[in-house]
C-alpha cells in the first residue's frame, strides 16, 4: 500500500485506490497534451481533473466482464477486477470502457438488465441498468458532415474526369440508384449508427430486453396545420410540372422587390445550395433577371425570413422505421410518455436521462456517463497545396489516426494528424512545433470510429 500510494499522489484520500489492470502501461501516470481534455476510461482513479469549486462526482463506475468464449457476464466492480487480473484469471481486453476477459470456467448467473435508446438526429441517448443500479450510461454524438463529405467527393471526380476528354459520359450507370429500398448516404450513417451502438452494447452486456424511443413526425401537418385527410395524397405541389412551374405560380409571376419589372423572371434559393439550402418551395422565391443580379452582387438584400427546415423530421422517421424492422423483439415507445416519467422523477431533460427514463429507471444508482463522438474510420485528406512545395496524396492508410492515443517518453498524447508522408505525427499546432518524429512513438491506442470520452 506504500507504494501505491506513492504512484497516486494526486488521488484523493477518501476516493477509492483500487487499479483496474496489473499492465504497468495502463497503469502508470500519464500527463496529457492538452489539460483540457479529460480522457477518461471507467477507472475510478483516472484521468479525471476537478476544480477547488467543481463538485467531484464520487459515483463508483464499473468493469465490464466477458467469459471465456467472448459472451457477456454481469459487470463487477473495480476492486474485484484487480484480483481476477493479479491472480491471471482475467486479462484485458479493452481500454475504454475497462473490459476483462474470464480465463476460467465460473457461473453465469445473470440478471434482467434492459437497455434504453433515445433516438435523435444529432445525439443518441444510452441507459442500461438493472434492479439496483445503472451499469452503462452513454451520450453519443452523430455525424453531420457527410454531405459536404460527398460534395467535396465529387468536386475532384469531376475535376479528373473533366481532364480525361477521350472519356465516354457515363451519368446513367448508377445501379446503386435503382435499388428498391435506398437511403441517401447521409441517412444511412443515421441510420448504421444507431444500430452499431446497440449491437456493440449487446457485446458488453447481457441485455435481456431493449425500448427505443422513436420520433413519428408529420411533415405535412407541420407545414400546414389546417390540411385535410384528401389534401395529403395530393401534395403541396400536386398539377404543376415542376417545382419552379409552382413557385412562378404561388409568387403570382412577379418580382419580389417590384411587381412591375418587365425582365425575365428567375427562381432565386433563399438559402444558398451551397450553405446547405435545399429546392424546397419555401427555400425559393422569384426575382426578375436584374434585381436577381444585384442580390447576388450585394447591392441590394433580401429581407425575409429564411424558411424552417423539416429535414430532421424525416430523417427521424426513416430512423424509427429502420430501427423496428431490426429489432423486431424490441419496445417502442415515444416522447410524450418519457415526458410525463421525467417529470415525476424531478430531474432535468437530456439525452442520457432521457434513456434512463426509457429503460424504467427510477431509484436505481447512477452512474457517470460517458461521452462517444464518431469520427471516419480512414482519413483521407489532400494536403493543403504549399507554395514551393507540390502537393502530397495519401497512398497508404496510416496507423495512428487522428483522435487516437500514442505514447512518447511516457507521456500520452492525443493525435490530431500525421505529416510530411507519415513521417511526423502532431498533437496540437504544426506552427508551435507540437509534433514528434514517428520513430519516437513508443505505443498507440486505436480508438476506432467510436471515441469514448474525448
Amino acid at each position: 500500500m506504500q507504494k501505491l500510494q506513492a504512484k497516486l499522489k494526486n488521488v484523493p484520500k477518501d476516493a477509492h485506490q483500487v487499479l483496474c489492470s496489473t499492465n504497468s502501461d495502463l497503469n502508470r501516470v500519464e500527463k496529457l497534451s492538452d489539460q483540457s481534455i479529460v480522457l477518461a476510461c471507467n477507472n475510478p482513479d483516472g484521468d479525471q481533473s476537478h476544480s477547488k469549486n467543481e463538485k467531484q462526482d464520487l459515483r463508483v463506475p464499473v468493469v465490464y466482464v466477458l467469459n471465456m468464449r467472448g459472451n457477456p457476464l454481469m459487470p463487477c466492480s473495480c476492486r474485484k477486477a484487480k484480483k481476477l487480473l493479479k491472480e491471471g484469471k482475467a486479462k484485458v481486453v479493452k481500454r475504454i470502457p475497462f473490459t476483462i476477459q474470464l480465463r476460467i470456467p465460473t457461473g453465469e448467473a445473470k440478471q434482467d438488465i434492459i437497455l434504453g435508446v433515445d433516438t435523435g438526429y444529432k445525439n443518441i441517448g444510452i441507459s442500461a441498468i438493472s434492479g439496483i443500479k445503472e451499469l452503462l450510461s452513454i451520450d453519443v454524438g452523430l455525424r453531420n458532415d457527410i454531405t459536404d463529405k460527398l460534395k467535396e467527393r465529387g468536386m475532384y471526380r469531376r475535376g479528373r474526369r473533366n481532364r480525361l476528354w477521350y472519356r465516354k459520359p457515363r451519368w446513367l450507370n448508377r445501379a446503386n440508384s435503382r435499388k428498391e429500398g435506398r437511403l441517401m448516404p447521409s441517412v444511412l450513417q443515421k441510420v448504421n449508427t444507431h444500430i452499431s451502438i446497440i449491437e456493440k452494447i449487446k457485446k458488453l452486456l447481457p441485455i435481456s430486453k431493449v425500448i427505443i424511443e422513436t420520433g413519428l413526425f408529420d411533415v405535412a401537418k407541420m407545414k400546414n396545420e389546417e390540411i385535410r385527410n384528401w389534401e395529403y395524397a395530393k401534395g403541396e405541389m400536386f398539377g404543376f410540372e415542376n417545382v419552379k412551374a409552382y413557385v412562378l405560380s404561388r409568387d403570382n409571376h412577379k418580382c419580389y422587390f417590384n411587381d412591375r419589372c418587365s425582365d425575365k423572371l428567375h427562381v432565386h434559393h433563399i438559402k444558398f445550395r451551397s450553405k446547405g439550402g435545399s429546392n424546397n418551395p419555401n427555400n425559393l422565391i422569384t426575382l426578375c433577371e436584374r434585381h436577381h443580379d444585384q442580390l447576388h452582387e450585394g447591392k441590394i438584400v433580401l429581407n425575409i425570413k429564411k424558411h424552417k427546415e423539416l429535414k430532421s423530421a424525416t430523417i427521424m422517421n426513416i430512423i424509427r422505421k429502420r430501427l423496428v424492422e431490426y429489432f423486431p423483439e424490441s419496445i417502442e415507445t415515444f416522447g410524450y410518455e418519457t415526458k410525463v416519467k421525467r417529470r415525476e422523477l424531478g430531474i432535468e431533460k437530456s439525452h442520457v436521462n432521457d434513456a434512463f427514463v426509457i429503460a424504467n429507471g427510477k431509484t436505481q444508482e447512477r452512474i457517470i456517463p460517458f461521452n462517444i463522438i464518431q469520427k471516419r474510420k480512414n482519413n483521407r485528406c489532400l494536403q493543403l497545396n504549399r507554395k514551393g512545395y507540390k502537393p502530397s496524396i495519401k497512398k497508404e492508410r496510416s496507423k495512428i489516426q487522428p483522435l487516437d492515443l500514442f505514447w512518447v517518453k511516457g507521456n500520452k498524447y492525443l493525435c490530431k494528424g500525421m505529416f510530411n508522408y507519415g513521417k511526423y505525427i502532431c498533437y496540437g499546432s504544426t506552427k508551435l512545433k507540437e509534433y514528434f518524429k514517428i520513430e519516437l512513438v513508443e505505443s498507440y491506442y486505436y480508438q476506432g470510429i467510436f471515441v469514448w470520452n474525448i
